[in-house]
């Protein structure tokens, strides 16, 4: 039997960076995966396909929108190959897969195929693909096992016309009328890339409002982007049924008025969110407890009710998020190192990738009033920029608030282009426990869409914007 100082169960970007960096600081280390590629969800079937098709449709509906707007002028008819996309996208997804392999054996990880389940606190049992089981004891076991789809109660889904993101990032065909169920990023990301593609698209929401976490600014503004592009939204609205007759599926759900609302289209996407995914874990036999809502129960450290266990990512509390999984991962091997490792919870940024992308970090202007917390705010639209103008990208703005007596950065919401890039800037800020007047100081590269934050910066700061 094989023995090693960790093992990580699941290798998606919490597990394999765990695994690399327990590498790092000279531990025998083994990773657990129960696909025939590693990487879990981000890297098979969420963050990378998704984003090599939303670019892919960015460029299709950059060509048959914009380009004659830059003064390209393109002969003949523009045609889009599906089929080509989804190579392309699945070779993307291939490369990056590689590159995890790559780095564990740059490691000296040991890789293993198969269900990782306890048989006790310091055992576990590996069922392979062909039916042996191997068992390895490992001193700690880092539990990486992510999160799967979750589902409503009363809908079936067929996986061929009702739906979710996996199924969504693999069509063979561009739907007629796509219906999403849930108004959050995975499915407004999703809705996107067919919308540019020709689909109708409607989104069905329960809240009151899009991304109804982050910042009712952004979900304001994104709202009227999709509106403009032509997705159809359905807010304050709760689904009540999904049924498949032949090709065609009718969503039925009533409206905060109580009014009936039926939708029919050819695919239903079903994206209310993530569940904890620890089936087939055997967690008991190790002792391990989990909550009432799936998720495995951790302290400060990550440190389950079992000692030598551990839990990230989206198996335990907070956002489902790759990044977040990889500061945790990486923040578990170092502790089981000895080291003091630190993660502010506060400052682990929100992306939404459609475009205008959306990005935030810190607290909403509604947990501010919530907390009750005084606080000045300050904001800039992109449209003001130079560089957004030659570029074309005007939708959208930067939000900042801060601390009205300190001046300190409590929080910064923005929507725009590369957002998703421009959001680090603020982290970075927010973790030195910048002042508004701090960035507003800070020489930005001219032209750039990063200049809208320290144009919002200097509006937070006296309402000193220099370009409004």
């Amino acid at each position: 039997m094989s023995t090693y100082d960790v093992a990580v169960i699941g290798s998606g970007p919490g597990g394999y960076v765990a695994a690399i960096r327990c590498a790092q600081l000279g531990m025998k280390t083994a990773i657990i995966e129960k696909y025939s590629t590693l990487g879990g969800t981000c890297l098979n079937v969420g963050c990378i396909p998704s984003k090599a098709l939303l670019d892919s449709s960015h460029h299709y509906h950059d060509a048959v929108k914009h380009f004659e707007d830059h003064g390209i002028e393109i002969s003949g008819e523009i045609k889009m190959n599906l089929e080509k996309m989804m190579d392309r996208k699945a070779s993307v997804v291939s490369q990056t897969c590689d590159g995890v392999k790559f780095l564990m054996d740059k490691n000296k990880i040991d890789v293993f195929e198969g269900i990782g389940s306890f048989k006790d606190k310091t055992h576990i049992n590996i069922k392979k693909n062909d039916g042996e089981t191997e068992t390895i004891e490992a001193k700690k076991t880092i539990i990486a096992t992510g999160s799967k789809p979750s589902n409503l109660p009363f809908i079936e889904l067929d996986k061929e016309r009702v739906i979710t993101s996996t199924e969504a990032l693999k069509l063979k065909e561009v739907p007629k009328h796509l219906i999403i169920i849930g108004g959050g990023v995975i499915g407004l990301e999703l809705g996107q890339v067919y919308s540019r593609l020709g689909a109708d698209v409607s989104v069905v929401e329960f809240m009151d409002r899009i991304i109804p976490t982050m910042d009712s600014a952004l979900s304001k503004e994104l709202t009227k982007v999709l509106k403009k592009q032509g997705v159809k939204f359905y807010t304050s609205t709760k689904v009540k049924s999904v049924e498949r007759n032949g090709v065609e599926i009718i969503v039925k759900a009533d409206d905060k008025k109580d009014k009936e609302v039926e939708l029919k289209g050819d695919y239903c996407l079903v994206s209310v969110g993530r569940r904890p995914y620890t089936d087939g874990l055997n967690a008991d036999a190790a002792g391990v407890t989990i909550d009432d809502r799936g998720r495995i129960s951790v302290n400060e450290h990550l440190q389950t009710n079992v000692e030598n266990i551990y839990a990230i990512g989206d198996v335990v509390k907070g956002a489902m998020l790759a990044h977040k999984a990889e500061e945790e991962g990486t923040f578990v091997a170092e502790t089981i190192a000895g080291q003091k490792p630190h993660i502010n919870y506060n400052l682990i940024p929100g992306v939404v990738y459609t475009w205008p992308e959306v990005a935030s970090v810190g607290k909403t202007e509604e947990q501010l009033k919530e907390e009750g917390v005084k606080y000045k705010e300050g904001k800039f639209p992109m449209r003001a920029l130079g560089r957004s103008r030659a570029s074309g990208d005007i939708d959208g703005m930067v939000k900042i608030l801060a601390d009205e007596k300190t001046d300190e950065v409590l929080g910064v919401h923005m929507i725009g282009a590369r957002t998703a890039d421009l959001i680090a800037e603020a982290v970075t800020a927010m973790e030195f426990r910048a002042s508004a007047e701090d960035i507003s100081r800070m020489s930005h590269a001219h032209p750039t869409f990063a200049e809208a934050v320290k144009e919002a910066a200097l509006a937070a700061t006296d309402n000193r914007a220099l370009h409004v």
